[in-house]
């Protein structure tokens, strides 16, 4: 993969510093030692090694699957090179403290970084981000000894992390787990049940593999609040830190998926022989919050790499349409002259935009969203500090699914950007659909996230989440309209009007819910879809405005800049007025799927 078409490194700059001002992060205590040069520097750094150690082996693992010899996994030596790297860089531990090893930077730039690694190998950097998710909840829940004897290694990248959750029975229905956790005279548990897709389970890469684990205990009750969360690594640590012997978890197979290839899937089985150890995290019952505290920074990071994928197809699209050279434009009878570069056909560019769109306001949420919990964590006011949980709550499902979604729909058309070369696996573009395939499902499927979002987040605290993100919408519209472009001060118009829109359809369900949970919430899945649309307008409205107000400073980014606005004015012009139709479906309380009896499918 050539590297330059990993990001457009002034994009990242642009939403960074000129649409979030993450620079003004260092004024606060916990960040006081950076200021935008150590976070260029670690963005600089984050670019290197994805080009160096990641890339060069992303089609090399798409092509050769981890096998099993029957004693163990078998990876690319690149991966566990590429694995190393990151460590040894910093990066598992970018936003840990100091005495960690840490460098203490904010989410956003941590997210910044982490961002190149995925569209760099998405495969390959999952190891990375597994631990990096597995080490936080162990820095977040587990006693002083557990850190102690966990985080050294996971942050130095000598073990790797996985959340294990899922069972064969249950899949998503994670409060029907069946896995259990006998109490020993020790005050350990024996551990014993299967799980299975889980992402990491079992290779060669590192010395130990720590699994975090849900099971129920013996007097547990029913549900959720049965749950408890175990640390179990695949071979036993001593109380002096070190790996020991096998604590009977067993591979029970591997998975082959679409994408992802060079992460391995797993089916495991803990306590073949009744040998299992695990060490319980903070309390018992307390294990689905402790995992959210987990899965909702993955959910961000399945949010992330659905979006990098999307971003470095377009960015191959693009280079490939300004090369390829294929047919005449209309009225141009004349066969003797000369073809045209593709991207001068108007349909073309219609795909192009549409992509640009999609990748680039993706890209603008999921960094929202990590400055929203940077703000959750280190705003100097309590009350913003609750107001943005509140906000950062809302997004999360979006951030998950939207790109997840759409990141899709632009990989799709980058592959038909590039003709029949696009369906060949000599171009990538194939192997980034197939990667992206697997966030509609990572961390909750799409009607998954679809649910919690109407039925727990859209009215939560009697609506205030929702008052206080559009009161943020009407800002930026305010800004907008007073910038002195004609163009951004119509496009604010209408997002005025469709977010009262959104507003009005938002209280009808709601009340719908409140009267029959099911039938209320059977298009919640296309709630997401135009709760999303509206939440992406409104960040390309606010980057338009920002990109507009720095054409007149830097003429020399003249074109990046209009680029941005264009974007905007195709997204209001295309998406958002496409939206419409939706706002009449879910106020109608479309009901066909539940009248249509299960016989008749």
């Amino acid at each position: 993969m050539t590297t330059d078409l990993l990001i457009h490194r002034e994009d990242l700059d642009f939403l960074l510093y000129d649409v979030l001002d993450s620079a003004a992060l260092a004024q606060r205590p916990r960040y006081a030692d950076h200021n935008r040069a150590t976070f260029d520097a670690a963005i600089d750094a984050a670019h290197r090694l994805a080009s160096q150690y990641f890339a060069p082996h992303n089609r090399i693992s798409d092509e050769n699957e981890p096998q099993f010899d029957g004693q163990t996994v078998k990876t690319l030596p690149a991966v566990g090179e590429a694995v190393r790297a990151f460590a040894q860089g910093g990066f598992l531990a970018a936003t840990h403290d100091y005495e960690l090893g840490g460098m203490q930077l904010p989410v956003t730039i941590s997210q910044s970084c982490l961002a190149l690694f995925r569209a760099a190998n998405v495969g390959s950097s999952a190891y990375c981000f597994l631990t990096a998710a597995n080490a936080n909840l162990i820095r977040a829940f587990g006693s002083d000894e557990q850190k102690w004897r966990f985080l050294p290694p996971l942050l130095d990248g000598r073990w790797l992390g996985t959340m294990a959750l899922t069972e064969p029975d249950a899949g998503s229905s994670v409060p029907d787990l069946r896995s259990t956790a006998m109490p020993l005279p020790d005050g350990r548990y024996a551990i014993k049940g299967q799980k299975i897709f889980i992402s990491g389970g079992d290779h060669d890469i590192s010395e130990n593999i720590v699994h975090l684990v849900l099971a129920k205990t013996p007097s547990a009750p029913a549900g959720a609040k049965g749950l408890s969360l175990f640390i179990v690594p695949k071979r036993r640590v001593d109380m002096d830190g070190k790996v020991t012997d096998s604590n009977d978890v067993a591979l029970a197979g591997l998975i082959h998926k679409m994408g992802y290839r060079g992460t391995t899937s797993t089916m495991l089985s803990f306590g073949e022989n009744d040998a299992c150890i695990g060490e319980l995290v903070g309390e018992t019952g307390q294990g689905l919050r402790y995992m959210f505290h987990m899965m909702n920074e993955a959910r961000i990071g399945v949010g992330m790499g659905a979006t990098m994928l999307a971003y470095t197809g377009y960015r191959h699209a693009l280079a490939y349409a300004k090369e390829r050279r294929q047919g005449r434009l209309p009225g141009n009878g004349d066969p003797s002259s000369p073809p045209v570069t593709i991207i001068e056909h108007a349909d073309v560019r219609r795909m192009l935009l549409t992509q640009k769109c999609y990748a680039e306001g993706a890209l603008s949420l999921c960094l929202y969203a990590a400055r929203l919990v940077d703000d959750e964590k280190t705003h100097p006011d309590a009350a913003q500090r609750e107001q943005t949980a509140q906000l950062l709550a809302l997004l999360i499902p979006i951030v998950k699914s939207w790109p997840a979604r759409y990141g899709l729909a632009a990989n799709d058309l980058a592959i038909q950007v590039h003709g029949g070369y696009g369906y060949t696996r000599e171009y990538p573009v194939e192997q980034f659909y197939r990667d992206n395939r697997l966030n509609a499902i990572h961390e909750g499927t799409h009607g998954i996230q679809a649910l919690d979002l109407l039925n727990r987040k859209a009215g939560m605290k009697e609506g205030q989440a929702f008052a206080r993100l559009h009161q943020r919408v009407l800002d930026t519209v305010g800004r907008a309209k007073h910038s002195g472009n004609p163009d951004l001060a119509e496009n604010a118009t209408k997002l005025e009007h469709a977010w009262q829109e959104l507003h009005e359809t938002t209280q009808t369900l709601l009340r719908a819910v409140r009267v029959d949970p099911i039938s209320g919430s059977a298009n919640a899945a296309y709630y997401l879809d135009l709760f999303g649309h509206h939440v992406v307008a409104w960040l390309w409205l606010w980057q338009a405005t920002a990109a507009d107000a720095q054409l007149a400073k830097r003429p020399h980014l003249g074109d990046f800049y209009r680029g941005k606005l264009a974007a905007c004015d195709w997204f209001f012009s295309t998406e958002l007025a496409l939206t419409s139709p939706v706002h009449v479906l879910l106020r109608q309380g479309e009901q066909h799927a539940l009248r249509t009896e299960v016989e008749w499918l």
